[in-house]
């Protein structure tokens, strides 16, 4: 198994997971919270102040009802099996997306790739000279990729000249 694939996968998911969650825990209210949090930094402002305990003690009281507003704990109880899903759905796409080279076809070597392209720029067939002549391979080079290609069955050969196996 490879591990980076599946810690991407992993930590994506959980992620997704824990940020649905966090949203159905506000309704979606991102405003909401922000309004909490500056609140929240008054509260403790007000308190490194030195201001009186009442006057502190009042505004946690209105910095907790304003928490009750926003946050809706029943509801994001509700919604865990949603936000569990919505985090399986995006590590299966992260899955996916790191994986999706792993099941394709190997694409082959530089060589073999060269011998392709000018295969099929000459119609499907081509001889050594060609090969020579249209690129950068030398003869054994040439040679060799034939001959590997030739054994793997993308190729055959008719005298001099080969032929692309379709």
């Amino acid at each position: 198994m490879n591990v980076p694939r599946a810690a991407v996968t992993l930590i994506a998911g959980l992620s997704a997971a824990l940020i649905a969650y966090s949203a159905f825990y506000v309704r979606g209210d991102t405003a909401g919270v922000m309004h909490y949090l500056r609140e929240r930094g008054d509260v403790k402002d007000l308190a490194a102040s030195g201001a009186s305990a009442a006057a502190v003690e009042a505004a946690r009281r209105n910095l907790a009802a304003l928490g009750e507003r926003v946050a809706d704990p029943d509801l994001a109880l509700r919604m865990v099996p949603v936000a569990l899903l919505i985090g399986v759905l995006v590590a299966w796409l992260v899955w996916r997306a790191f994986g999706s080279r792993v099941g394709s076809a190997e694409r082959g070597d530089v060589q073999e790739r060269m011998v392709l392209r000018l295969a099929y720029r000459k119609g499907g067939q081509f001889t050594l000279g060609d090969l020579g002549a249209s690129s950068p391979l030398s003869e054994e080079q040439a040679r060799a990729v034939t001959r590997r290609m030739l054994e793997s069955g993308r190729l055959t050969r008719e005298g001099d000249t080969f032929r692309l196996v379709r």
